[in-house]
C-alpha cells in the first residue's frame, strides 16, 4: 500500500480544495496518470500517480479542504480489493432495504443504461464522472450529456451536478415535473454526498441560484481590494492611430507566419512599446515595499488572460531580451495552459507591469486595477473607425483608447501622461521602435 498524498503548496498557500477526482476505488492506475485535481487560491495542481497499481481507497470527497502532503487516499497492487469510500460508507449497501432504507443506485453508467436509466446511450461518453457526481447523476436522474461542464479537462463538476439537479438556469435537460427535486450541497468539511429532500424546485418568473465562490475567485476578489485600500490609484487615459501598427501586420503577415510558425498580433507589440517605455520610466517599472521604493532592473510583464475560473495573470519574463515571435508563441501557450487550468504557480509568480486587453470582449474603455505590488497597468480596448483630424483634413482612422491606472504615491502625473504619451508613439510609428530609433 501507498499513500496518495496533497502536493506541496508554496508558502503563500495554506490549503486548498479537492476539485475532482478522475479514478474511483478498484480502478486500475499507471505511473504518471492524473489522478485528482486541486484547487489552489492560485492555480490547480494535479495530483498524478506515483506507481501502477489499483486505487483500493479515498480518503478525500470532492469540495473537501485539503492541507499540504495530507492524504486523498490509497494505492494498493493490482488486484487488491478497494476498501469503501467515504461517499459508500455514508450511503446504504446496495440491495439492502432493510430498516425502511432503499436500495442504493448504481454507481456506474454502464449499469444505469442497461437499467432503462435516463442516462441512456449517453453515459458512455462521460465515463470521467467521479463518485460524487456520478451520485447525483443517479439520485436524480440526469442526463450527464446535457449537464453544462466546468470542469479543467471539460468534466462535469460536484457544483455542475448541483446546479443541474437544482434545475438551474444553465441546465438544459428535461424538466419533469416531479424531479428533480431540489438538491442541496452538504457542507464540504462533511465530505457527506448530496442527499434530495422532498420540496421540489422553486418555480417562477424570478429564480435565483447560490453558488460558492471558487478559491481562486476568492483570492482575486481580496487582492482586488486590498489594492483598492493601500494604492493612490489614478488613471490617465490616450488614444492611438492603429492604421501604422495594422498596415505593419498586414504587411508582414504571411512571411511572420512562415518563418515562426505564429501570427503576428497586437499584443507582441503593445509589450515591445511598454517595455521601450518602463526603461524610460524605470518608476513605473517598480513597487512599493513599506516606506521604500524598489526599482527593478529587469521587465517581467503580466499579461492578463480570462479563464473559465476567473482572470489570471502569467507572466512574460525578461521582455526587453524577448522578439516579437517569442512574444507571441509564449502569449499563445499561456492561453492554451488558461484554457485547461495548466498554468502553475511559476507561471503567474512576480512581475514588475501588466497589460490588460478588454477590446477582446468589445470594451470601449475602462479604468483597470493594479495587480499589485506592481505600481501601474496599461489598458488596451477595442479598435474603432473614427473621425480625426490629420494634417488639416478630417480622416476616418482606426482608434483605439488605452489607458494607464497607476499608483500616485510613487508616481507623479507628468511621469504617468509621459509613459503613456511614448506608447502612443511608438505604436504609430512602429518602425522606430524595431529600429530601435
Amino acid at each position: 500500500m501507498a499513500d496518495i498524498k496533497v502536493p506541496v503548496f508554496s508558502e503563500s498557500v495554506s490549503e486548498g480544495t479537492l476539485l475532482t477526482w478522475h479514478k474511483k476505488p478498484g480502478d486500475a492506475i499507471k505511473r504518471g496518470e492524473v489522478l485528482a485535481e486541486i484547487e489552489t487560491d492560485k492555480v490547480v495542481l494535479e495530483v498524478t500517480a506515483l506507481q501502477d497499481g489499483v486505487l483500493t481507497s479515498v480518503a478525500k470527497n470532492e469540495g473537501d479542504t485539503v492541507l499540504s502532503e495530507e492524504v486523498l487516499g490509497t494505492v494498493g497492487d493490482a488486484g487488491s480489493a478497494p476498501a469503501a469510500s467515504q461517499d459508500q460508507a455514508a450511503g446504504p449497501v446496495a440491495g439492502d432495504t432493510s430498516a425502511g432504507g432503499t436500495a442504493a443506485q448504481p454507481d456506474t453508467a454502464a449499469q444505469l443504461a442497461s437499467q432503462g436509466s435516463p442516462l441512456g446511450n449517453e453515459a458512455t461518453r462521460r465515463d470521467d464522472l467521479s463518485p460524487a457526481v456520478r451520485k447525483i447523476v443517479a439520485e436524480q436522474g440526469l442526463n450527464p450529456a446535457q449537464i453544462p461542464a466546468t470542469g479543467p479537462r471539460g468534466n462535469i463538476t460536484k457544483e455542475d451536478a448541483v446546479v443541474a439537479a437544482q434545475g438551474g438556469l444553465t441546465y438544459q435537460g428535461p424538466q419533469d415535473a416531479a424531479k428533480p427535486a431540489s438538491l442541496q450541497s452538504a457542507p464540504a468539511s462533511t465530505g457527506a454526498a448530496p442527499t434530495a429532500p422532498a420540496a421540489p424546485t422553486p418555480q417562477g418568473p424570478r429564480p435565483e441560484q447560490r453558488v460558492p465562490m471558487t478559491r481562486i475567485r476568492q483570492r482575486i476578489s481580496e487582492r482586488l481590494k486590498d489594492v483598492q485600500n493601500t494604492a493612490a490609484i489614478l488613471t490617465t487615459f490616450n488614444e492611438v492611430n492603429m492604421k501604422p501598427a495594422m498596415d505593419l501586420r498586414k504587411k508582414y503577415q504571411d512571411q511572420f507566419v512562415a518563418k515562426h510558425g505564429t501570427k503576428l498580433g497586437f499584443m507582441s507589440l503593445f509589450v515591445r512599446a511598454a517595455t521601450e517605455a518602463l526603461k524610460a520610466f524605470p518608476v513605473v517599472n517598480a513597487s512599493v515595499e513599506g516606506k521604500d521604493i524598489i526599482y527593478h532592473g529587469y521587465y517581467d510583464i503580466g499579461i492578463a488572460v480570462a479563464s473559465d475560473r476567473g482572470l489570471v495573470v502569467p507572466i512574460l519574463r525578461d521582455t526587453d531580451t524577448m522578439s516579437l515571435a517569442g512574444i507571441e508563441k509564449e502569449i499563445a501557450n499561456f492561453a492554451v495552459k488558461a484554457k485547461g487550468g495548466k498554468l502553475t504557480m511559476e507561471d503567474m509568480s512576480g512581475g514588475t507591469f501588466s497589460i490588460t486587453n478588454g477590446g477582446t470582449f468589445g470594451s470601449m474603455m475602462s479604468t483597470p486595477i493594479i495587480n499589485a505590488p506592481q505600481s501601474a497597468i496599461l489598458g488596451m480596448h477595442n479598435i474603432i473607425e473614427r473621425p480625426i483630424a490629420q494634417n488639416g483634413q478630417v480622416v476616418i482612422a482606426p482608434m483605439m483608447y488605452i489607458a494607464l491606472s497607476y499608483d500616485h504615491r510613487i508616481i507623479d502625473g507628468k511621469e504617468a501622461v509621459q509613459f503613456l504619451v511614448m506608447i502612443k508613439n511608438l505604436l504609430e510609428d512602429p518602425a522606430r521602435m524595431l529600429l530601435e530609433l
